[in-house]
């Protein structure tokens, strides 16, 4: 079992960049494929962005693709969003989650809010 946190959130104006992370507690991270999800003010929980275990495939949303860039470093229990030019509807808390293409998961952490304005 593994507990995540997020963190790297922040106001950034339209076409900027973050860089989140997600932190696991526990030793079974690697064995995990990890997802990136998303929920934007009032609106349903999103897919983000998911990566393998072992990083050897990783898999966008539309929305994201090419903007957006998971990795991972399993020695640092640690998966990343790498956000550039980030747009109005990218605000939103960002979660992370054990799992491959899921919108949501009760085992995510508390989520770190991104809002893109100017």
């Amino acid at each position: 079992e593994v507990t995540l946190v997020e963190s790297g959130g922040g106001l950034v104006q339209p076409g900027g960049s973050l860089r989140l992370s997600c932190t696991a507690s526990g030793d079974d991270f690697g064995r995990y494929d990890m997802t990136w999800t998303r929920q934007a003010p009032g609106k349903g929980p999103e897919w983000v962005s998911s990566i393998r275990y072992d990083s050897f495939m990783t898999y966008y949303a539309e929305a994201v693709k090419g903007r957006f860039t998971i990795s991972r470093d399993n020695a640092k229990n640690t998966v990343y969003l790498q956000m550039n030019s980030l747009q109005y509807d990218d605000t939103a808390v960002y979660y992370c989650a054990p799992g491959w293409q899921i919108a949501f998961s009760p085992r995510s952490g508390p989520g770190t809010q991104v809002t893109v304005s100017s």
